[in-house]
This record gives C-alpha cells, structure tokens and sequence, in this order.
C-alpha cells in the first residue's frame, strides 16, 4: 500500500500548468513534427570550435537525426543538402572541413546484397568530446558571474572594490 504522506506531497497539476513549455511557445501543431536536443554549449562554443555557420547548419541538421546515444545519423547527403539549401557538393566540402577539424567522422555503409552505397553514418563522437572537454571553462565564467552578481547586490560592494584595487596597487609597487 503507498505510503499516504508521498502521496500527500505530490501536487497536482491543472491542465493549463502541466502542458509543455514548449507547445505554449510554439504550438502543439508545430511540436507534434518533433523537436530537437542541442545543446546550449554548442551555440556558445561556436567562435572556439571554429564553426562558421554554414558548418552549424549542417550540424543542426544532423542533430535533428541523432536521438539515442551510440546510435549516430544516417541522413542521405541529398537529403541534408535539400534541408541545409545547399547543393550536395557543398555539402561535401562543409563535412570534410567538419572531418578534418576532429567534429565528424563519416562512415561509409554499403547494401550487403548488392555492395551498393548507402547514406554514410556521421560520427558525432569528435564533437561531444570537444564539447565535454570545453564544458569546464564556461562552467567557470558561469558560477564567476554568479558570483559577481551575488556579490554586487550585497551591500558594501562599491566600498569591497575599492578595498580589493587598493590592495591590488599596494602589492604592485
């Protein structure tokens, strides 16, 4: 028998509260064709990882294909290239550039039956490690931030400032 004090801690949600963030901001017709997880890191890293954004489209691209870890994207080149508005040879040109910079590895498939080619797997194991390994320093700037903040609606900021640049001064000389 459940426990009455669990289920007294449980609050009910209305109807308006427990429908999706995501269907109030961009409707539930718009949502039900599905959705993407990107990570922020990915849009605040672009400048480090060297994304221009024709690179970034494609990426978003084949992140929209890429839902269960260890199982990577297998969109046809034309297919991509039909989504990004761009032609299948600058395609290409955007994933060697993606290769050679460590983010994807393309990895060719062939039909068994007839050894015919078949839409490569993209590899997106390069980007999540750089990713994981980037993640560190904007974690930094972000709890410094939160400490500035913290600190600058405290009161005696201004007088802590000045404090900290005097010090700052007398160590120098």
């Amino acid at each position: 028998m459940p426990d009455n004090k669990t289920k007294d801690n449980v609050v009910k949600l209305t109807p308006a509260k427990a429908k999706k963030a995501s269907e109030s901001k961009w409707g539930k017709p718009v949502m039900d064709l599905g959705f993407s997880i990107v990570p922020s890191l990915l849009f605040k890293a672009q400048r480090r990882l060297h994304l221009e954004p024709r690179h970034m489209g494609v990426l978003v691209q084949l992140l929209d294909f890429y839902w269960e870890d260890g199982r990577y994207p297998y969109p046809t080149k034309a297919l991509l290239a039909e989504r990004c508005n761009i032609s299948p040879r600058q395609l290409q040109r955007i994933i060697v550039d993606m290769e050679e910079a460590g983010l994807v590895k393309r990895i060719e498939r062939h039909h068994a039956g007839t050894n015919g080619k078949i839409a490569n797997i993209y590899d997106l194991s390069g980007l999540e490690a750089k990713l994981k390994e980037l993640e560190p320093d904007f974690t930094d700037v972000k709890k410094k931030a939160k400490a500035q903040r913290k600190d600058v609606a405290t009161p005696g900021h201004k007088m802590r400032k000045r404090l900290k640049k005097a010090s700052s001064a007398k160590a120098a000389s």
